[in-house]
């Protein structure tokens, strides 16, 4: 599967950019996959306004490979895509060691999603040369969205170098950046635009603490001696994946009527966003609750059953739910409360 083997409007929609909700899991008390309410995510994303979904991701939990989840996980939210009037562009996570990878690959094509956003992690020990090999293959199977892991959360240090080589494989559709660190966000919009390859690779936030900011940015870097520009288009985000309506809303005042505020009132939403995503992510506690806390917020909007993870550890930190309710009062308008309560008895049926 190449890339103009996508339909051409879940493609054009990726191009355009837009906002593609990080997928979590539902779970029951029992730990088991919780099927009404997982459709019920999906519902809810597609209703209010996402191009797209990325399920098999952090966000779902890299466990569920473990627990025989990731095939129905996948299965599901095609399935819920594949009703929507919208055509979404689908991205199922694929990881591991390349014969792992290809896989995964291999399923999230055999189930009609459109790229894999490929996780490098277990691959750190590789060299160079082995990861881009690994991509290589990858790519041969589906259309890839490369995906820039911050350390925190299992990532590694990726040089400039290996992002040019990645930027000339051909079947490369986009580059989700989360390094969350703007010297090696730069190597990646760099490496782009050194490989001439911005028309093809669309560049997504994955930066969820500096969401707005990145999606200001104009980009621009000298090729052959001129200048070429670049925007992230979209965001394929974590943090996205709740209060989603107000994500949608958000990016398309920043598409379509950015200079209705100022300079400084983009900056200050982005510092409010940027407050409430370091809650929502648990950055005080080296972001050991910053699945839980999606759990939570979905919990409290009755899209959830409860905060449950796979691992029976992983919850929410020390004094993260005091920091939640704060965020939640002080920031009113960054929540989607009232369109979640307006349908969420559909999006259960």
């Amino acid at each position: 599967m190449k890339i103009n083997d996508i339909p051409a409007t879940p493609l054009a929609a990726l191009r355009k950019g837009g906002v593609i909700p990080a997928h979590p899991l539902a779970l029951d008390a029992s730990r088991k996959l919780d099927e009404r309410h997982q459709r019920a995510l999906s519902r809810y994303y597609l209703d209010a306004g996402a191009i797209g979904m990325a399920v098999g991701v952090h966000t779902t939990q890299f466990e569920i490979r473990d627990h025989g989840l990731l095939e129905p996980v996948l299965s599901l939210a095609a399935e819920e895509a594949a009703r929507h009037a919208s055509q979404p562009f689908m991205v199922a996570g694929a990881i591991g060691r390349t014969e792992q990878a290809v896989r995964e690959a291999e399923l999230a094509r055999a189930k009609g999603y459109h790229a894999v956003l490929l996780g490098l992690a277990a691959m750190r020990d590789a060299s160079e040369d082995e990861l881009v090999a690994h991509c290589r293959a990858v790519a041969e199977v589906m259309p890839v969205i490369g995906f820039y892991l911050q350390t925190a959360v299992g990532g590694q240090p990726l040089r400039y170098e290996f992002w040019r080589r990645f930027a000339e494989i051909e079947n490369v559709v986009a580059i989700k950046m989360a390094p969350f660190n703007r010297y090696r966000t730069l190597d990646v919009v760099r490496a782009v635009i050194d490989a001439g390859a911005e028309d093809r690779i669309t560049l997504y936030s994955g930066n969820d603490d500096h969401i707005v900011a990145d999606l200001m940015t104009k980009f621009t870097f000298k090729r052959d001696g001129k200048p070429v520009s670049v925007r992230i288009k979209g965001g394929l985000l974590g943090h996205w994946a709740v209060w989603t309506r107000r994500a949608v809303e958000l990016l398309a005042d920043i598409h379509e009527r950015a200079d209705e505020r100022s300079t400084a009132e983009w900056l200050e939403l982005d510092a409010r966003t940027t407050d409430a995503n370091g809650v929502l992510f648990d950055v005080r506690n080296d972001f050991a609750g910053c699945i839980a806390a999606i759990h939570e917020v979905l919990r409290r909007q009755g899209l959830l059953q409860g905060i449950w993870c796979l691992n029976p550890d992983e919850t929410m930190g020390a004094g993260q739910e005091e920091e939640l309710a704060r965020v939640m009062r002080d920031y009113p308008e960054l929540n989607d409360d009232a369109f979640v309560r307006e349908n969420l008895d559909r999006w259960l049926a």
